[in-house]
């Protein structure tokens, strides 16, 4: 249940029902479709439309297959914390994922130039990828300040690797847009390819975990998948 093919064709509004179910797991099972419909602000339909895009008939039935998913998952892994990214790396052993990382790895290998591209917490991480890739061989720098001057020409043959867990963040997106106004292939990595910046990019790798911030809302989504997606890259660099 929540595989990857399904996950990556869920809607706004279905990711939004998604990450209710996740976060409200327990209590799932004792609310009505009307109940999960007003939790969520959306309609009994598109509760409906959720369930059969996860193969279930009626709501009824995705409760039934829900309750077998969570008792599944308890047995398998007692650490609540680590569940979703234990999760995460189920659902991609399939061939598309394999596909769509060769892809990036090839035109990497094949660049001028890499820049990575990202600010707060995904500039730490673009940090970490250019030290990575530069490790392997194939030298890259970071810009994580999102007022920084004088980028000036880039390189066509120029990749930029954006990464944003929710791809809106202005400053981001506008960066992303100078490099793709240069003529560079974009690549991103982001939390849902329904984002402004995945759609924006020439290539999107999205890793659909459940959306979570503290109570200063600061965005605290788990950065793990990340730093695979990075490393899965920059292994595979001819």
């Amino acid at each position: 249940m929540f595989n990857h093919e399904q996950i990556k064709k869920f809607t706004d509004v279905e990711m939004l029902i998604y990450n209710y179910i996740l976060q409200n797991a327990q209590q799932i099972r004792f609310m009505t479709i009307r109940e999960l419909a007003d939790a969520t602000h959306v309609s009994t339909s598109a509760i409906m439309r959720f369930c059969k895009k996860l193969d279930c008939e009626g709501y009824a039935e995705f409760k039934v297959q829900f309750k077998m998913y969570l008792e599944e998952k308890k047995e398998k892994q007692p650490l609540n914390d680590i569940s979703e990214i234990t999760h995460y790396f189920e659902t991609i052993h399939h061939g598309e994922f394999e596909e769509k990382i060769n892809q990036v790895a090839d035109i990497v290998s094949a660049s001028e130039q890499i820049v990575f591209i990202g600010v707060g917490t995904s500039g730490i991480l673009g940090k970490y990828g250019a030290r990575y890739f530069s490790n392997i061989g194939k030298f890259s720098y970071v810009i994580d300040d999102p007022f920084y001057p004088n980028i000036g020409h880039v390189s066509e043959r120029a990749v930029a690797i954006v990464l944003s867990v929710s791809g809106e963040t202005e400053q981001t997106i506008n960066l992303a847009r100078h490099f793709l106004q240069q003529r560079c292939t974009i690549v991103s990595i982001t939390n849902s390819t329904s984002s402004t910046l995945a759609k924006m990019s020439h290539y999107n790798l999205s890793y659909y975990m459940t959306s979570q911030k503290n109570n200063k809302e600061y965005d605290i989504t788990t950065q793990v998948p990340v730093v695979f997606i990075l490393e899965s890259i920059g292994r595979r660099i001819k």
